[in-house]
């Protein structure tokens, strides 16, 4: 497979799961430590630190231990940009089903 796909399906896998979206939106404010965005998610320690990871082996997101704390930062904003564009492709495609149904009810 061509080695750009394969670098795009990664980022995009690890982009899939809710929990690693809500990580992101917390880091969209900047780095964090890893102790704040626990409870933001409203996760679990090791199933925090797993999502972590694997955001982290995708590059969308980088680690530095201060102290007895790790943080964590977006390794680069562009990714916002992505996730931005994913939220206006759902809200379009859920003003169309919205339309698409309106209309289907009133041809009944």
């Amino acid at each position: 497979m061509n080695k750009p796909f394969q670098l795009e399906a990664g980022i995009l896998k690890a982009l899939a799961h809710p929990i690693r979206l809500k990580i992101l939106e917390k880091l969209k404010d900047g780095p964090c430590c890893v102790c704040k965005i626990i409870p933001y998610v409203g996760g679990e320690q090791s199933n925090v630190s797993h999502h972590l990871a694997i955001l982290k082996q995708a590059g969308i997101v980088r680690d530095e231990k201060r102290g007895t704390w790790v943080w964590y930062e977006v390794s680069n904003p562009e990714i916002f940009e992505v996730i931005d564009r994913l939220k206006a492709y759902i809200r379009g495609y859920l003003e169309r089903e919205g339309e698409r149904i309106k209309e289907q009810l009133r041809r009944r």
